[in-house]
């Protein structure tokens, strides 16, 4: 019996989806036999059948919609949100396309014209997430096949579901099969992907630890264009503010949106020590009145499950870790519901703690740490590795001029979320977040590759330098 890829719903556990594990040679062959053809079409072409794929995804608005939250155990109005995010990412596309890789024409001298293209580079893999199954995937794939490239794409073996809808949502648009392939299948698949001599490049959304052993298996492959994005370990600054209850907002969404489960939630308050108290008990209010429960739930849900048990049992795990350590609890994180993933937004002080662990925790847990000043708040914000997005609630001016000064991150807010990045503008981080290959409307300069030509239209050239008169070299010879 062949092996298969079995999806459940984190909120309920019922079976919800399987399939066999794909042949990874067998779909990347598919995929080198289909790109020329692709890549020969007219852009105009391409885009028109984009365009079709995003009134597809509109047709099929619910039933994706129900999926995600099936799936992943997002809420509905959240799932909705990830699809609408799908359906604009193609205007923003092409737009982004035609400025960040338009052609270029240069006139010379005796007729010659320079002219600066993009060509596709050819096969790339697409490896996509379980938080944004659809959205993140699909702000890779939509710009790689703008620009002509094929694609094959291995979904979260935690969403592959998901991934199997939006490819057949691909081809309904008219995108060729032998274009945009699915590899169905586990971590295994993952690297015989990623090494395949037959893709070109990587497109990677995921975990720190999954893109470094991605970064390093392809030392010896130079010619392989990576794109990284790896999470974050993201703090959010608050400082001097009269509205106490907004910045409490600010703070509870950039933490537990999505049951904490977006790579640019933020994991860090760093709050000054005068404003703590009145603001950490602000923050706390509105976790204890979340309402946590399975995606069509009434009354709606501000959250649903993680992804798994065991990501559940992580993030409990790591809470009573940092408790062992140090850190004195505001709100304990709980498992309401027996033998299923929902866990309950969790704050911790680990100010006090002499070591605090650098990683991402992928959930809804919030450390504080209390500081005196600013230069200590900004030096915390900076104690990481990571640099995906930071954000400062309250301050003056001055301040944030300070923070977007210094703060090391590729996104960086004011008195705004450190989530909810949006799709036409550049996605991506600094440190171990990623290998400055930023996504969302930067994703055109990593689908296509810079060509410059000198062109004339006859051949005309002469050598006036280094050579001998005819007859010395007619005598000479």
């Amino acid at each position: 019996m062949s092996a298969k890829i079995v999806s459940t719903e984190p909120a309920t556990g019922a079976h919800l989806w399987e399939s066999e594990i794909s042949n990874v040679d067998r779909e990347v062959e598919r995929a080198r036999a289909g790109w020329l053809g692709w890549a020969a079409k007219p852009l105009t072409f391409r885009v028109e059948t984009l365009r079709r794929f995003a009134n597809a995804v509109r047709a099929a608005e619910d039933d994706l919609v129900d999926l995600i939250s099936r799936e992943t155990g997002k809420p509905l109005w959240d799932a909705r949100t990830e699809v609408a995010a799908v359906i604009g990412k193609i205007d923003i596309s092409v737009a982004a396309y035609s400025e960040r890789t338009g052609q270029k024409r240069l006139e010379g001298a005796m007729g010659v014209r320079q002219a600066v293209r993009h060509k596709p580079h050819g096969v790339m893999a697409v490896l996509g997430p379980y938080n944004f199954p659809a959205h993140l995937p699909n702000g890779h794939i939509v710009p790689a096949l703008i620009a002509g490239n094929a694609v094959v794409f291995k979904p979260s073996e935690k969403t592959p579901a998901v991934g199997a809808m939006l490819v057949d949502l691909y081809h309904k648009a008219g995108v060729p099969e032998d274009v945009v392939r699915l590899v169905i299948g586990g971590p295994d698949e993952g690297r015989a992907l990623t090494s395949h001599p037959g893709i070109d490049g990587i497109l990677f959304t995921g975990s720190a630890a999954t893109g470094i052993a991605i970064n390093k298996a392809c030392a010896d492959r130079p010619d392989k264009i990576l794109a990284l994005e790896m999470g974050g370990n993201n703090p959010i600054i608050a400082w001097d503010t009269p509205d106490i209850a907004s910045a409490a907002v600010l703070i509870a969404q950039s933490a537990f949106l999505s049951a904490g489960q977006r790579c640019t939630a933020a994991k860090r308050l760093i709050v000054k020590e005068s404003l703590a108290p009145l603001l950490i008990a602000e923050v706390k209010q509105l976790a204890d009145r979340m309402v946590i429960d399975h995606p069509h739930a009434d009354p709606t849900p501000y959250m649903g499950p993680v992804i798994d048990n065991l990501a559940a049992d992580g993030l409990t795990e790591s809470f009573l870790i940092l408790m062992s350590n140090g850190g004195r609890p505001i709100k304990h994180m709980v498992r309401p519901k027996a033998n299923l993933p929902f866990v309950s937004p969790a704050m911790i002080d680990v100010t006090d703690m002499p070591e605090r662990p650098d990683i991402e925790l992928f959930g809804p847990l919030l450390q504080v740490i209390r500081v005196p000043d600013f230069d200590t708040a900004i030096a915390e914000a900076n104690n990481t590795r990571f640099g995906l997005s930071a954000s400062l609630i309250g301050g003056s001016p001055s301040h944030y001029d300070q923070f977007w000064a210094n703060i090391r991150a590729g996104i960086v807010n004011w008195n705004k979320p450190t989530n909810g990045a949006s799709s036409a503008a550049p996605f991506g981080g600094v440190g171990i977040s990623g290998n400055h290959r930023p996504s969302a409307y930067y994703a055109a300069d990593y689908c296509a590759y810079p060509v410059v030509s000198s062109e004339a239209d006859q051949p005309r050239a002469t050598m006036g330098v280094g050579l001998r008169d005819v007859e010395v070299a007619t005598a000479v010879k």
